[in-house]
């Protein structure tokens, strides 16, 4: 194999060459760095990006070669074809990548690292995503955490193994070219139709939008995070999470940037608060791995038998934000209009859908996974599995969000549901949240007529309420 020989660093969901060890890895090789990125829909099959986490990814795409000074090569199809047929092409001195937790990519790379392995083809793999790898992060006796406090207090923060610092960007890095792949545009991650002008007005993707992003938050939110991350009328959530998941930054970023801001003092309830939230991320992950199947079954699987119930019309209603509930409605809209929704409102939108409408919390993933344009398979699955009862850690069965006290506690002034649902824009605050039972003369002097500006509920919370806890309580030994 000759010396000039490169090395290739393959992209994943690590779009940044900043705390990039596996990019740090091969650069410290010596030798040449070819970088790659492989859109493979073929072995993601069902969980292949949706369409707002593809336009996301075709400017995070964008912005990293342009940081690798247009030398990254772009992939299509099997990557357990395309990669060994690279190697080969090239006369690869080894191939770096930093791991993923998906179980189809765990499956697909572990068949790569075999299969390149017997050619003698060395391969290495790196951490590159989490703060706690998930075999680092079990009881004593060797299994999973199910409960978040003390698997993020004990299997992480007591487990001995640190989170590791973020690594600097690499300098001088010897990039390598071949001719071979194809141009960004051929991914075809762009829709045809322009639907995404208000994604591209709110979101910057890429290296730099997410350190900006990060910058931001120290500055303006995390100091009233505890209680402001609540409020979807307010700035202080991060807004990190589509960064991390592609992997504009990592988790170690924002984890030592917090402890770096506390200049050595004890961490405030908001840091603390934020902290855990990273941790929340890490729990998703660990589940995912330990329950691979956590996607598509229910990981209590008395809830096999749960008796959902199938209406394609209120369905159709959640999704487009015309349930008759201002604050779900505007969740929606907000998720349509911008692939992003505030997490206290994901809980709420969550809990109408599962509860309230009785509806399989397949669907909300299932429109969470093509709107979001952070849409994760752990944090997605959990998280739905959570709002539905039937997952790890869950919330209660009895724990259904009324989506009008909700709103008038988290948007008391109604600056949400007005931004989003702006033909209640002139609702006085008091009926912003519950337009129906509001007086003629107020919708009239609103310029609201129930059923036509705005709709009717879909449900009555009240019955639905009822018919929920029914449903649940089928679920109990005693009434089988």
């Amino acid at each position: 194999m000759a010396e000039s020989a490169p090395v290739i660093v393959w992209f994943r969901q690590d779009l940044r060459l900043t705390d990039n060890p596996a990019l740090d890895a091969a650069v410290r090789q010596g030798a040449p760095v070819l970088p790659i990125y492989i859109l493979d829909d073929e072995n993601a099959a069902e969980w292949k990006m949706g369409a707002a986490s593809r336009w996301w990814l075709h400017h995070s795409l964008e912005q990293l070669n342009a940081s690798l000074r247009d030398s990254l090569r772009f992939f299509r199809g099997d990557a357990t074809t395309i990669l060994p047929e690279l190697v080969d092409k090239v006369q690869a001195q080894g191939v770096y990548w930093n791991r993923r937790y998906e179980p189809w990519r765990i499956a697909r790379d572990t068949r790569i690292k075999e299969m390149l392995q017997r050619d003698s083809v060395p391969v290495k793999s790196y951490n590159g995503s989490l703060l706690f790898e998930p075999p680092n992060t079990t009881k004593a006796d060797g299994t999973p955490y199910r409960v978040f406090t003390p698997f993020y207090r004990k299997g992480c923060l007591q487990n001995g193994i640190p989170p590791r610092k973020p690594l600097p960007a690499p300098n001088d890095v010897a990039l390598c070219t071949v001719d071979a792949g194809l141009s960004l545009d051929e991914l075809e991650l762009m829709p045809e139709i322009n639907w995404y002008k208000h994604m591209s007005a709110t979101w910057s993707p890429g290296e730099d939008g997410a350190a900006r992003r990060l910058q931001q938050f120290l500055q303006s939110g995390i100091n009233h995070y505890d209680e402001g991350r609540n409020r979807p009328d307010q700035n202080y959530v991060s807004r990190l999470s589509p960064h991390l998941h592609f992997g504009e930054l990592s988790p170690n970023q924002p984890w030592f940037a917090v402890y770096d801001a506390m200049a050595g003092e004890e961490l405030t309830p908001d840091a603390d608060r934020f902290l855990s939230e990273l941790g929340w991320r890490e729990f998703s992950n660990n589940l995912l791995y330990n329950e691979p199947t956590l996607p598509a079954k229910n990981l209590q699987r008395k809830f096999d038998r749960f008796p959902w119930i199938q209406d394609e019309e209120s369905l159709r209603r959640w999704q487009h934000g015309q349930t008759g509930y201002p604050i779900v409605d505007a969740g929606m809209r907000e998720l349509w209009r911008t692939g992003y929704m505030h997490n206290r409102v994901r809980m709420i939108v969550g809990s109408f859908l599962v509860k309230n409408l009785l509806q399989h919390w397949h669907h909300g993933a299932r429109w969470f996974w093509d709107t979001l344009v952070d849409a994760d398979l752990a944090n997605n699955s959990a998280s739905w599995q959570w709002i539905a009862g039937c997952g790890a850690d869950a919330a209660p069965y009895f724990r259904i969000f009324n989506p009008v006290t909700q709103g008038k506690k988290f948007d008391p002034d109604g600056h949400y549901v007005r931004l989003y649902v702006p033909e209640l824009a002139a609702m006085p605050d008091k009926f912003i949240h519950n337009p129906w039972e509001a007086p003629a003369e107020v919708l009239s002097e609103s310029g609201v007529l129930l059923g036509d500006d705005y709709p009717e509920p879909v449900v009555d919370l009240k019955s639905s309420r009822e018919r929920a806890l029914a449903a649940f309580k089928s679920l109990s030994p005693s009434s089988s």
